[in-house]
This record gives C-alpha cells, structure tokens and sequence, in this order.
C-alpha cells in the first residue's frame, strides 16, 4: 500500500550543519519529522533554467540522515525537454544525502497544453503507464534499501 502525501515546503533556516541534527526552528523538527516517516518519495517537480526549483533544494538541503537510504522517484514536466534537464540536476543533488533516483520517470512534455480549463493536468496516452512503472520500481527499491536504514 502506498500513503501520499502533499507536503508545502517552508523556507528553512538553520544555523546548523544538517549532519548533526540539532534543529532550531520548529517548521525544520517538523519537516524532518515528515522526511523520517516516509520510506520513499515521489517529488513532481518544474524545471526552471534547466534546473528544478529553489524551494525544494532549500528542502533537500536542511536534511541528511533524513533522506539516507531512501528511493527518490521523478516526474517532471515543463517544456520540450519535459523537466529532464530538472531530473539530471536533481539527480547529483540526491546522490549527496545517499537518497537514489530512479532511472523510472515520468517526464511531461508542453505541459501547458496538457492542462484543462480548470488547471487539471489531462494525461497524454504514455503518462499513466509511466507512472504505473515508477511507483512499482518506488516500491520495489524501497524493499531493497529497508535494510541498510534499521540500526546496526
């Protein structure tokens, strides 16, 4: 079974090197909170300047052990390169706090022409499918990595 969850990232400021842990803000014990429940992610992410926003770097950044061990799984969406360019840099920054991308994506090209009059995203024919095969590799890595996050 999988639990979702829409998480609004506030701006994060500690004084803190995040390897240590010592939190002083109460929005950062709260997200870190968060990250330490969760067993996998799913982050639906914009690519901005052939890069993904500030916002959730900001949010990667203030954690460590957090995000240990962790399958991280990409759908991006912007234009003609559909948030690759997004994916590749988010990619590098994972690899940082030992959270693996999968090579499992679902990658939204023009997404502005896929949207209805209402702002809903109105999948094209390869979406659901890639989506279906994401979240089944998500879960699939999950239960590989369970190990290597229990106490020694």
């Amino acid at each position: 079974m999988l639990d979702l969850a829409v998480i609004d990232l506030p701006f994060l400021d500690e004084p803190n090197h995040p390897r240590l842990q010592q939190y002083t803000q109460p929005h950062t014990k709260a997200w870190s909170a968060t990250v330490s429940a969760l067993d996998a992610f799913a982050f639906v992410m914009p690519e901005y300047n052939f890069g993904f926003n500030a916002p959730l770097k900001n949010a990667i950044d203030y954690l460590f052990a957090e995000w240990n061990h962790k399958p991280v799984g990409l759908v991006t969406y912007g234009g003609v390169s559909a948030g690759t360019r997004a994916a590749s840099m988010i990619t590098e920054v994972m690899r940082s706090v030992a959270a693996p991308v999968l090579l499992e994506a679902v990658h939204i090209p023009f997404v502005r022409q896929l949207l209805a009059e209402d702002g809903a995203l109105v999948p094209n024919e390869s979406m659901p499918g890639a989506a279906r095969t994401l979240l089944e590799a998500l879960v699939r890595l999950e239960a590989a990595l369970r190990p290597l996050r229990s106490p020694a």
